[in-house]
């Protein structure tokens, strides 16, 4: 097995498989390197002699540039490479290579021709389907969050509701202005929405800025034998009205059974934390492959993170559907860029320290790895922060990297589960079922009650292989065949994006 892997032949850097250690011998691609330095699993070692000033690349594209001589088999790191980026930037439209990439699209497309997977899921009277018959509980404000754990837990232990039983607690729905007010109420409006929930309980307090009547009104038709709307300052006893409102949602659900539909239902989030540099080779790229295949089935899928695309950009742009949808990428490049600039912060202020222990040294190094989970699909829609997705196809949702935020955006934006990717390891989950994909085996290995998938296996198997044993998991997973480790371990919360001012 070799030691140093090279992601493409443009490349000026390899990246250590294994710890390798000062004075070791290597030969690599036709090379001898005598190591400079002490090289950690998941970092760089120069291929050649780089010049102060001259581009490091990496996935065939610069990651940034070196401040100092850098010798070949010395480790290229944060240390002696800076980013390239800054707040400004332009974008081209290329349509000849757009057309390549929808026709690549369209070849995929007919491979899937009579052949698309079923699963087992929920029909839902508006003609979507949910992979999980949970019963939900919404506050409408902060106010009322220990009312619905309270709700929650003895629905927990009386309704018999076997996905589960949860209650979406948040600080916000009251005190907040413009912006944020209004995510908050399109947040907790399509959370109500959500197709995995077969019954909901909305929980309002009365006296909020976010009022019972405008949410309702905003939430508009349901089906109002599953859900539910309580104030709590209206009912005598909020603690016993709120009991036999979720006993009446219990009772429709029970009648619900799964039944077979096409996988082309799907709709799939795509998220990564806690990267590191085994991300962009191995878990990243096994999403970007299962994304490709979902596609072409006719399957939905979504790539949220903004910050995380800096850098990287052009590549989605590049197979942007049309020219107006080229626009849309890049004014959700250029709005994102415009929050941290109107916020005095620079828009490269990334990767994290975790990040960077793990072999990442610039926000490009970061993003080209990131965008990867996009694989080659055809970007055929943008949706702001709090919309529900439409279009079919690979979907750019606008928001941030931090986790819980964008894995809450997604959810509310309508998908059934999110593929989360993660070198450094992370227990966390979301409304949906997380899907947590190691990039390296110890981690596989070392978190067995965090991890569900093991991308780690490209190191030495054959990617058809693991990205065939994806989607079979996945066919189980939304078919309720097997659950997640988040699921398992109750491991799920929401975080709503806040910029201003709170009252």
């Amino acid at each position: 097995m070799e030691k140093l892997i090279k992601i493409n032949p443009r490349d000026n850097v390899a990246v250590a498989i294994s710890p390798l250690f000062k004075g070791d011998i290597i030969t690599f691609d036709g090379a001898t390197y005598t190591l400079i330095n002490d090289l950690p699993a998941g970092h760089k070692m120069a291929l050649q002699d780089i010049k102060e000033g001259e581009k490091v690349i990496k996935y065939g594209y610069p990651i940034g540039a070196a401040t100092c001589d850098i010798p070949r088999g010395a480790h290229v790191h944060a240390f002696n490479i800076k980013t390239l980026l800054s707040e400004e930037a332009a974008y081209t439209y290329d349509e000849k290579k757009a057309q390549e990439y929808i026709e690549e699209a369209r070849i995929k497309e007919l491979s899937w021709k009579d052949k698309i997977p079923t699963i087992r899921a929920y029909e839902r009277k508006n003609g979507d389907i949910g992979i999980r018959n949970e019963l939900w509980i919404i506050p409408t404000v902060g106010c009322v969050n220990k009312i619905g754990e309270a709700l929650c837990s003895w629905a927990q232990k009386n309704l018999g509701i076997e996905d589960g039983v949860h209650v979406w607690t948040h600080p916000f729905g009251c005190s907040q202005l413009g912006d944020d007010h209004d995510n908050t109420r399109h947040i907790l409006a399509n959370l109500v929405h959500h197709p995995n929930a077969g019954g909901v309980l909305v929980l309002s307090l009365g006296c909020e800025n976010n009022t019972p009547e405008s949410f309702r009104e905003l939430v508009g038709q349901v089906d109002e034998e599953r859900v539910k709307f309580m104030t709590c300052q209206k009912v005598d006893d909020e603690i016993a009205e709120g009991e036999k409102l979720l006993g009446q949602i219990a009772d429709a659900m029970k009648k619900d059974e799964r039944t077979s539909v096409s996988m082309a239902r799907l709709r799939v989030g795509f998220k990564c934390g806690g990267s590191d540099g085994f991300s962009g080779i191995t878990a990243n790229p096994l999403v970007g492959r299962f994304c490709d295949e979902l596609t072409a089935m006719g399957g939905t899928a979504v790539l949220t993170e903004v910050p995380e695309m800096f850098g990287a950009e052009q590549i989605l742009m590049d197979r942007a559907k049309d020219r107006q949808t080229f626009e849309e990428v890049v004014a959700l490049i250029n709005n994102f860029k415009h929050y941290f600039t109107s916020h005095g912060q620079v828009v490269y202020e990334n990767p994290s320290p975790g990040n960077k222990a793990g072999g990442i040294s610039t926000l490009e190094d970061k993003s080209l790895g990131c965008v990867q989970k996009g694989g080659r699909s055809i970007v055929t829609g943008v949706a702001k922060y709090g919309e529900r997705i439409t279009a079919k196809g690979l979907n750019l949702l606008s928001g941030p990297g931090n986790d819980i935020v964008s894995t809450t955006a997604q959810s509310a934006a309508g998908v059934h589960l999110i593929l989360f990717t993660t070198g450094r390891g992370t227990p966390l989950g979301s409304p949906v079922p997380t899907v947590k994909i190691a990039t390296n085996s110890e981690l596989a290995r070392n978190k067995k009650n965090w991890i569900d998938f093991n991308a780690g296996r490209l190191l030495s198997e054959d990617e058809r292989t693991v990205t065939n044993d994806l989607l079979q998991y996945i066919v189980k997973l939304a078919s309720g065949d097997v659950k997640t480790q988040n699921e398992l371990h109750g491991y799920a919360e929401i975080s709503i994006f806040k910029d201003g001012v709170v009252l």
